[in-house]
């Protein structure tokens, strides 16, 4: 049988237990297992694990993080912004599942509660993945409107309301990256597969009736690993905070492709 093993660099350790005071706690507490790494240091990943008094902590998981930020270790770095699930920057892995800190309570969760960064992204530091490969996925479909014709004189450029509600369910996305680090796919494949994130947010400019360069889109997505390395398992749906449907999205970019072809 084959046996495979991580690099001595590579293999979690355990870190830092921080315990409440005696007494310190009004009996409902909570322990946080949370990864950390700086790749500077040079030093291993681990987990610290945090025991808080749930009396005294807001209750989300982000209030849990911003509470071991503000007051027990200052060190412990994580994105966040609007704390409204609308910006989409505390997106990590909690408790194996992908979501958005802000709007994950903690009493979801019964037991000690494990808080890693998104999976398959590098690391920045501690529960901060490194954007940049993402973001650069996205703007390589250009995602504005595009047009040949003028713009009417003086006005906007009109849509019908049932024109317009076929946006719903796209344009509400947040580029959390939740769905696109939870598709095997796009672990294996991200550096030429889109993701589900970026394909949702090609596709939201293929349905708007006021965009009209819908073949030259279609041409940029036509590709063995650009689209079709999508398999449709729902991971994305599963995991998306907005409860968007990426993959139906995805299922409707292909279908476009065929109707062009027939």
């Amino acid at each position: 049988m084959a046996q495979f093993t991580l690099p001595k660099n590579s293999k979690i350790k355990k870190g830092q237990d921080h315990k409440l005071a005696a007494g310190g706690g009004g009996g409902r507490t909570k322990t946080f297992k949370i990864y950390r790494y700086d790749p500077e240091s040079g030093q291993n990943p681990h987990y610290d694990t945090f025991e808080l008094d749930l009396d005294s902590t807001g209750p989300m998981v982000l209030d849990a993080l911003i509470k071991i930020k503000n007051e027990i270790d200052p060190t412990l770095t994580f994105r966040r912004s609007c704390r409204e699930g609308i910006c989409g920057s505390c997106s990590m892995n909690i408790e194996g599942t992908n979501g958005l800190a802000c709007t994950t309570a903690i009493e979801d969760y019964k037991g000690d509660v494990r808080i890693t960064p998104l999976p398959a992204m590098d690391v920045v530091k501690d529960l901060v993945p490194d954007f940049t490969h993402f973001f650069a996925q996205y703007a390589s479909i250009e995602p504005w409107l595009k047009t040949k014709t003028p713009a009417p004189s003086g006005k906007e450029r009109l849509q019908s309301p049932d024109d317009r509600s076929k946006l719903d369910g796209l344009y509400e996305c947040i580029l959390c990256a939740c769905c696109s680090s939870s598709c095997p796919s796009y672990w294996w494949n991200s550096d030429r597969f889109l993701g589900p994130a970026i394909l949702l947010q090609a596709y939201r400019w293929l349905a708007d009736s006021r965009d009209e360069l819908t073949g030259e889109r279609l041409d940029e997505l036509e590709d063995p690993f650009r689209l079709y390395r999508c398999h449709t398992i729902m991971n994305c749906a599963n995991v998306c905070p907005k409860g968007l449907n990426p993959a139906k999205a995805i299922a409707e970019t292909k279908k476009l492709l065929v109707e062009r072809a027939v």
